[in-house]
Formats: structure tokens, sequence, C-alpha cells
């Protein structure tokens, strides 16, 4: 293996797992908001976009034994560059809601199968305790990702929906020089999103040329077929019904269900909320007070919470914190509830709130994640982690596509008193729960 710091790649590959999935999650529903789509439509569409990551676990070993982990690194983050140039050239089409899902389809794919690649890279081109030293970088750079994908890029978009035929005729302005260079008088919310995904691809094709040259060539990543299909397909059937029967399986699926129920479709709604303007019940925020609010201040209230989150856990253990947690998780959505009758136009107001909500989700996924762990210990507990997180995104999935549905049917002010009430199911199946007390304390 050819030797090569860590630091060359892990913060460049975990930058480049995190910024597609928000891109296909959450800058796509501000977009089309911004493009106007319906709430149900933008809810229904870009909910079914979790579907590669429900069922990444099936078609992982196939990344597992085809080629090599570096060989897929590379080859999908080309294909994202692509799907992210797809998206920018069809924007300003006539039918760009049919077409940029299309492109958005082959991001999604693309991403989830990047995950199991890099994931796989990680173990592979670290020593252990490489690995347990790279765990926080490999999370913050993520982190960055989705501050980068939430709220830089939706701040840039906003800036670029607001140029105006004013800067055409002041060379000292930067307006006058980009309208100028593509050749326009203005700036068309249209044109305003296709740059910025312009400006992802060309990020994402730097990206892989650069993991092309850097990349370490780790001596287990073999470039070859390990095994038959028959074999594969022989092995994946062994580890589902392995993991189909584990005690108390229903009630685990009850929980990867549950526990985000109200979550999954506050998140859907939570940008057309903020955007839409106050007449019809939203806070009339522009689309750069957005990428400011949910997608930077909410970003590193949502880190602070994991942070504090993972912290405690380590100290008093998983069963100390499940109910603080789920509490964390579910209670803080009440913000959205007092936002919705009130609709302040203070933007520090707002601000406190979303960075409230996402505290307390931050804080209370902690258990959710560690919670996946606990119940795949065992045999074959990468795959039955990957079983847990496809299940969970269908807990994200199922919901979501009908939040938009039931936001158009009932308004904003019942729709999040509905979000509260979806939390119940959480705290019944938490109750019933028996975890042991010594998961999750660090251990001297």
């Amino acid at each position: 293996m050819k030797q090569r710091s860590p630091w060359a790649w892990i913060p460049s590959l975990y930058f480049a797992e995190g910024l597609p999935y928000v891109v296909v999650m959450t800058l796509s529903v501000i977009m089309y908001k911004r493009l106007e789509i319906s709430n149900t439509d933008i809810a229904l569409y870009t909910s079914w976009l979790y579907l590669p990551w429900v069922i990444k676990p099936f078609w992982s070993p196939f990344v597992d034994v085809l080629r090599s982990k570096r060989w897929w690194i590379v080859t999908m983050q080309l294909l994202i560059g692509a799907g992210l140039a797809g998206v920018a050239f069809t924007i300003p089409a006539t039918f760009f809601f049919q077409s940029t899902l299309a492109f958005f389809w082959l991001l999604a794919f693309s991403s989830a199968t990047h995950d199991i690649a890099a994931d796989g890279f990680y173990m592979y081109g670290l020593s252990e305790n490489q690995q347990a030293f790279f765990v926080g970088v490999r999370s913050v750079f993520y982190r960055i990702a989705m501050i980068t994908g939430q709220g830089l890029l939706v701040y840039v978009a906003g800036v670029l929906e607001e140029m105006t035929l004013i800067g055409v005729n002041d060379p000292g302005r930067f307006e006058y020089w980009l309208l100028t260079l593509l050749g326009k008088e203005s700036m068309s919310v249209p044109m305003a999103w296709s740059l910025i995904f312009y400006l992802i691809t060309a990020m994402f094709i730097i990206i892989s040329i650069y993991h092309k040259l850097v990349l370490p060539f780790p001596a287990e990543d073999k470039d070859k077929l390990v095994k038959s299909f028959s074999e594969i397909m022989s092995d994946f059937g062994k580890t589902i019904s392995s993991f189909f029967r584990k005690k108390d399986i229903w009630l685990i699926i009850g929980m990867l269900f549950s526990y985000r129920l109200g979550e999954s479709q506050l998140v859907k709604m939570a940008s057309p909320f903020l955007l839409d303007d106050q007449s019809i019940g939203g806070l009339g925020l522009s689309t750069s007070d957005v990428g400011i609010v949910y997608g930077t201040v909410g970003v590193i209230a949502l880190l602070i919470g994991g942070v504090l989150g993972g912290y405690l856990v380590s100290m008093r253990g998983l069963k100390f914190w499940l109910w603080p947690m789920v509490f964390a998780i579910n209670l803080p959505n009440l913000v959205y509830v007092y936002l919705s009758f009130v609709q302040p136009e203070s933007f520090e107001l707002i601000c406190v709130a979303v960075a409230i909500e996402q505290f307390g989700y931050g804080f209370g996924f902690t258990a959710f994640m560690l919670y996946q762990i606990y119940v795949s210990e065992g045999e074959h507990k990468t795959a039955h982690f990957a079983f847990c997180t496809g299940l969970m995104a269908a807990g994200m999935m199922l919901p979501g596509m009908v939040s938009g549905w039931i936001q158009e049917m009932i308004g904003y002010q019942q729709f999040f008193i509905w979000v509260m009430l979806c939390t119940i199911p959480s705290f019944i199946v938490v109750k019933l729960l028996n975890i042991d007390p010594g998961f999750g304390i660090k251990k001297s």
C-alpha cells in the first residue's frame, strides 16, 4: 500500500459523501419551492429519492466484490458530477420538473453507492487505531458538506435571485460582470439555480480527479471478482434471514419506523414554511435568509447537539440517556407550532427557534444511531447495521411522501400540531425497549 497521509483524503472523501446527499434531500426541496412546485409534489417526489438509501443493503454485496472500492469511489464521483450537470442543464427546460427529477435519481443512486464504497475504503485504508482517531474528522467534514449544501449554496442562490438590471450599467458591481459573461440583462430564478448546480458540478469533477490522484492503494482493496454470483446471493440470503430472526425483531422495526415519525414530516416542510408568504401561513423569508437560518445556524446547532449527545452517552450509557433523548428529538418541534401561530418578523427569533429544534434533533438522534449499533451486534454486524439504516431511511421516506399533501390540506398551523401527535408512538416504543445499561459507556 502506498503510504499517504489520511489527512490528504479523508476530509475530501467525506465532504464528497455528504454533499450529494444534502443536495438530493434538502437543496432540491428549496429549489423546487423557489421554482413554484406545490408542497404536495415536492414532498412526494423528493421523498422517493430516499429509496436508494433504503435499498442500498441489497446491492452492497456487489460493491464489495466487483472491482475495487477505489474504483467505485472515483467512478461514482464522476457519475454524481454528470447528474449534477444534468440538473443544471434541464432547470431552464419546459419540462424541468420531470427532467431534473430523473437526474436527481441518478444522483441518489450514485451517492448511495458511493457511501458503500467510501465506508468500506475507510476500513481498508486505515489501521484500527487510525479508524478510531479519524471517526471524528470524517463526521466534521460530513457536517461541513451539510453547511455548504444547506447554507452557503442556498445563500448564493438567493444572492443570484436578487440580481436586477441595476448591475448591468455599473461596471463596479459583480452583477455587471456576471450578467455580461452570461449575455443576459437580468437574472431569473431558474438561471440562478442552474448556475448553482453548474458550480457543484465543477466541484465534483475536481474532487473526482483529486481522489484519482491521491487515494491510497490498500492491499486488501483488490480489483477483481472474489465470489461467484450464486455465492453472493447465498451469503446474502443467510444474512437477511439472520437479521429477521433477531430477538424482538418487530420491536426493533417499530423503533426504526417510529422514532423519527414526526421529524420525517417536519423536515420536508420546514424550508417551504420558511419561504412561503405570511399570507398563506409561512414566514416569508428570502432564499438567502433560509440559507443562513436553516442551512448554517441550524446545522451548527445540529452538530453541537450530536457531539454533546455522544459525549454524555459515553459517560452514562445509552439506557440512561434514552428518555432524555427521545424527549429532545420530539418536544423541540413545538417551536414550529409557535412560529406558525405567531409568524414573527424578527430574524433573530426565527434563528433561535430553528437552532433549538435542530439542537434537539442532533442530541436525540445520537440515541437512534447507537440503538442501531446495539441491535446489530453479533455475526454479520456490518450487514445488519446496513439493514437498520435502510429501514431507518424507509421510516423517513414513507411519511415524508404524504407530508406535503397533509400540509396543503390542513395548513401550516394544524400541520405542525399533527407533527407533534406523530411523536407519540416513539414514546410508546421506547417504553418497551430493554437495553443493556452498560452499552455505550466508554471503557477505561
